[in-house]
């Protein structure tokens, strides 16, 4: 198994067997996130979707979860909180 220097958590870690997506973001993830980070990030997508009614099909809906991902992932900033308050309301 393939490891990274992950750019999040900053270990020697185990590589992620393919780009979580087909895109420029998926590349990236995949050669700068380790499998635990990613892992870490699943669970605050699903948070996410459940609390804002999100659905992943939707355009508007997964360029906000890429914007997620580039905040939280590769840039290592705090993502966005979930305010449980606003379920199924989000506007973009």
């Amino acid at each position: 198994m393939d490891t990274i220097q992950c750019s999040r958590c900053k270990k020697d870690a185990p590589k992620l067997d393919k780009a979580p997506f087909r895109n420029a973001i998926g590349e990236r993830v995949h050669e700068q996130i380790c499998q635990d980070c990613w892992s870490d990030w699943l669970e605050h997508q699903t948070l996410l979707i459940n609390h804002y009614g999100l659905d992943p099909r939707d355009p508007k809906a997964r360029q906000f979860l890429y914007s997620q991902v580039e905040t939280v992932l590769l840039k290592g900033e705090s993502g966005e909180e979930v305010d449980t308050s606003q379920q199924g309301s989000i506007e973009f």
